[in-house]
């Protein structure tokens, strides 16, 4: 059956990276498939997302009427020399119980087809009240386990503008060793974004750091693109 699927997944990513295609949508009795060369989803209130990481790649996403999906990705179809095959295969059930609350529970697994293995397990949950979205994942790695979760505040109507915040707790297998003979093997970190459109640009004020001093910095390895306190500020308009 994995390998089944793996050739599905191998045959409509590669069709859609070579027609240079974005996404192909069909209805299929109850269900919803989409299929293509960019992901389709994004799960956990845009915590969890398939990634790419070179110019070949695709997957399927197939949505029941019910809230049941499920989904396969390939983030490299064409891996370097020496490099593995990753495919993430994910499942969930994502629900709007009215139009102020829905929820969403799910799973995503990579594995690499090449050498049979299986590594790396992640779940994950997103919640909506009112307008703002709760995420939450885990994430069970050989060499880590990383935990985050995110809080998007939707204050457009009442103060004009959005608020996200994203925090992780960050635990390594094995403790990196410092310069100074210290060692690092936990590690938090988070970012505050605020945005708000303006005159038809789109204005984005970030602050993002983490847990760790100047002199441990060589150990992080967060979701920021930087270890010590760091603000930005861009001003952007769609063309």
């Amino acid at each position: 059956m994995r390998e089944s699927w793996l050739l599905l997944t191998l045959c409509l990513g590669g069709c859609a990276s070579q027609l240079q295609t974005t996404n192909i949508q069909r209805e299929v009795g109850d269900f919803d498939l989409k299929l293509g060369s960019a992901p389709t989803r994004s799960m956990a209130q845009g915590l969890v997302k398939p990634q790419t990481s070179g110019q070949v790649h695709g997957g399927f996403d197939l949505t029941h009427s019910s809230g049941w999906y499920l989904g396969q990705w390939a983030p490299d179809l064409a891996p370097e020399q020496g490099e593995q095959l990753t495919m993430e295969t994910y499942a969930g059930f994502k629900h709007p119980v009215d139009d102020h609350f829905g929820y969403e529970l799910g799973t995503l697994l990579n594995s690499y087809p090449s050498v049979g293995q299986m590594e790396v397990e992640e779940y994950y949950g997103g919640l909506t009240v009112f307008g703002h979205r709760l995420g939450a994942s885990f994430s069970l790695d050989p060499d880590r386990q990383d935990r985050t979760l995110l809080a998007n505040f939707d204050l457009q109507e009442s103060l004009g503008f959005q608020v996200i915040v994203k925090y992780g707790n960050h635990v390594l297998q094995s403790p990196v060793a410092l310069a100074d003979g210290a060692n690092v093997r936990v590690f938090n970190d988070w970012s505050v974004n605020l945005s708000r459109p303006w005159l038809g640009f789109d204005l984005n004020l970030s602050y993002s750091a983490s847990s760790l001093s100047d002199g441990e910095c060589s150990a992080y390895s967060g979701f920021n693109t930087r270890c010590d306190g760091a603000m930005r500020f861009q001003a952007s308009r769609p063309l």
